[in-house]
């Protein structure tokens, strides 16, 4: 850190400068947000607590008056992103005990949780009502989502020379830039690099959807600036109009994961057809259905073992 850093230096100001030197280009755009939403939160909550005067009564009041306006899970989230500032300047002597030690996570009681996921009826009667036209638009992409589990970023980065339609693959390997200026930026991860298999009524559709398109260009990303909620309200009318729950557009990615592993198919499987880092990240998401699945291990089991 710079030398200019001392014990006397508001946390706030100490803090905004540790993001600036640790994390900015080290970490994705999306996530230097939520550092940067932290450091307001700072501003806000203790604008003149000095470095040297973050005890452990000051830094559990900060989580404490953080927490009346947020769930458990986001109080959490900024313990997380203070910590590594406060265990460096720890190691740097200005404070001399760390603040963060046995801090307690308060938070509102978290709101009813939407459904996330429609069912397969749900998803079919979602997928008759769309109205696919000559040309792509977010009809085209909603079924694209749908049928693949893509996440919005990636979905829009897909180009004609994505797809392998003789070897039924499509290549997901960048992300388009919806939040910023525009254009490819790279996955959210390395395992989110991967070819997934498609099926053939993908194939028949879209090898003739995108067979005059140029070959590097976003299918769906036109000259107008794209909004999460545009494609939202789009499917959100259509899912009104068919008299099913209402879900987002990372919903379908949900729903996309949730049929298949109902259908069978290996957590492994799904892990690396969604691009997870891990499949413990697949596991803790589909926790719920995962759980139904062994209970229905269970009925079987036991079926099986009586018939001996």
């Amino acid at each position: 850190m710079q030398n200019d850093m001392d014990k006397t230096q508001f946390f706030c100001e100490y803090y905004k400068q540790w993001i600036e030197i640790y994390k900015r280009g080290a970490i994705r755009e999306a996530t230097m947000a939520k550092y940067l939403m932290t450091q307001k939160w700072l501003e806000k909550l203790i604008p003149e607590l000095k470095v040297e005067e973050l005890t452990r009564t000051a830094y559990q009041q900060l989580l404490n008056d953080y927490a009346k306006e947020h769930e458990r899970q986001t109080t959490l989230d900024f313990h997380h992103q203070l910590k590594g500032a406060i265990l460096d300047a720890l190691d740097e002597g200005m404070i001399k005990r760390d603040p963060t030690r046995k801090a307690i996570i308060k938070g509102k009681t978290p709101r009813a949780k939407k459904i996330k996921y429609l069912n397969q009826f749900e998803l079919h009667t979602l997928l008759a009502d769309l109205e696919l036209k000559e040309t792509p638009d977010w009809d085209w992409f909603l079924l694209l989502v749908a049928k693949t589990g893509m996440r919005f970023s990636e979905a829009l980065a897909i180009t004609p020379e994505d797809f392998d339609f003789s070897r039924q693959t499509l290549s997901i390997s960048k992300t388009w830039d919806y939040k910023g200026a525009g254009g490819f930026l790279p996955t959210k991860n390395k395992s989110s690099v991967r070819k997934i298999q498609i099926d053939w009524q993908i194939v028949v559709k879209f090898s003739e959807l995108i067979k005059n398109l140029p070959q590097d260009q976003p299918i769906f990303v036109g000259e107008s600036k794209i909004y999460n909620s545009t494609v939202n309200n789009i499917l959100s009318r259509h899912c009104k109009e068919c008299g099913i729950s209402e879900i987002s557009i990372h919903g379908l990615r949900h729903t996309h994961a949730s049929l298949l592993l109902f259908a069978g198919v290996s957590i492994a499987s799904v892990a690396r057809r969604l691009g997870h880092a891990s499949m413990t990240t697949t596991q803790k998401t589909y926790l719920h259905i995962i759980q139904e699945l062994e209970n229905k291990d269970v009925d079987l089991v036991m079926r099986t073992l009586s018939g001996l």
